[in-house]
């Protein structure tokens, strides 16, 4: 190669030091922007990053957290990505963390004990400073490998708050409610329930939120019209098509979240049915896909944008001098679309 050519792919390596002379302003500020940019004056903030972004400066964040002894790095826990409410609540929680100076390293499980395993070792290989779990699977002696670390943690449901440990409660009977009194207000008598994997405390919370609701209503629970799914489009088609072969179907029915919705809607299709003249569902998480289905589903939401602002403020607040473990609370309220109609 020709030393031409070589100098066409040099790439030249600029140093802090010329980001703060070209933004005029100290090293100490290029690296508090960098690192905690609320620290920073907005309109400096914005000057530095122009720098930055000119210069194209690249940190090397390894050194970085060698010499500091922190890594930046907040950790994410999910059930499953490919679910359309993870990678919303993914970015809502990244979006928070990289304006706080913070990288993201996330993890899905898809329900499985052996990559939750996994995940909390990649997690701590990383030296992740907090870990968000917003999964009902973790065990408790995966927990106690962070809390002895002392790493802030935040869980969805299922953590007590103590030591290094934030909850985020969800009330998800008061979308259950809602939507259980928006159908019986339709004529609604029999009405059904597809569940989720009853190995997971959100799951077994709506269903048990569902069975108060109709009971409250003067309705007796019949178990037949509760059956349980996945939280997958293809577990939702086999439960309807279940629900579909009962001697007397429902009229209506509660899906444990909106993929599950999803699937039941094409087995009613499928089976020659119309969504909502001869059935009427509801979803539960008001996805962004809910309302471009056909017809638009009717459906309890549960704000990824607040998940994520709440889980990803606990750990920051958790890596403060002096953390205060919190439990948080978060509502669900129906969202009425058109997959629900008078029975």
């Amino acid at each position: 190669m020709s030393g031409a050519q070589l100098s066409d792919h040099t790439v030249t390596k600029h140093t802090i030091h010329e980001v703060a002379r070209r933004a005029k302003v100290s090293i100490t500020t290029v690296s508090r922007t960098i690192n905690t940019p609320s620290l920073v004056d907005p309109a400096t903030a914005k000057r530095v990053s122009a720098a930055i972004e000119e210069l194209k400066y690249y940190p090397d964040t390894h050194a970085r957290s060698l010499v500091s002894g922190r890594s930046r790095i907040l950790g994410l826990i999910v059930s499953d990505i490919t679910n359309p409410f993870f990678p919303e609540l993914v970015q809502g929680f990244e979006d928070i963390a990289t304006r706080q100076g913070y990288d993201v390293l996330v993890s899905s499980t898809n329900y499985d004990s052996a990559r939750m395993t996994l995940s909390v070792r990649r997690m701590l290989e990383r030296k992740v400073e907090g870990v968000a779990v917003m999964t009902s699977e973790m065990d408790d002696h995966l927990i106690e490998q962070f809390a002895r670390r002392s790493v802030p943690m935040v869980f969805l449901d299922v953590g007590t708050p103590g030591e290094h440990i934030s909850n985020i409660v969800v009330d998800y009977a008061m979308g259950v409610n809602e939507a259980v009194a928006h159908l019986v207000g339709l004529g609604h008598r029999r009405i059904g329930f597809v569940s989720g994997p009853q190995d997971l405390l959100s799951a077994q919370a709506r269903r048990g939120a569902f069975v108060r609701s109709i009971e409250a209503y003067g309705i007796a629970s019949d178990g037949r019209l509760i059956v349980q799914g996945d939280h997958k489009v293809t577990g939702g088609l086999d439960a309807m098509n279940r629900l579909l072969k009962l001697p007397e179907r429902p009229t209506a029915v509660l899906a444990s979240n909106d993929l599950t919705a999803v699937g039941m809607m094409r087995a009613v299709r499928l089976a020659g049915l119309v969504v909502p003249r001869d059935i009427s569902i509801v979803g539960f998480d008001d996805i962004w896909l809910a309302e471009f289905t056909e017809p638009p589903l009717t459906t309890v939401r549960l704000s990824r944008r607040e998940l994520a602002e709440k889980a990803c403020g606990a750990l920051i607040a958790g890596l403060s001098a002096a953390p205060r473990p919190r439990e948080y609370g978060i509502e669900t309220h129906l969202v009425i679309r058109e997959s629900t109609c008078p029975a």
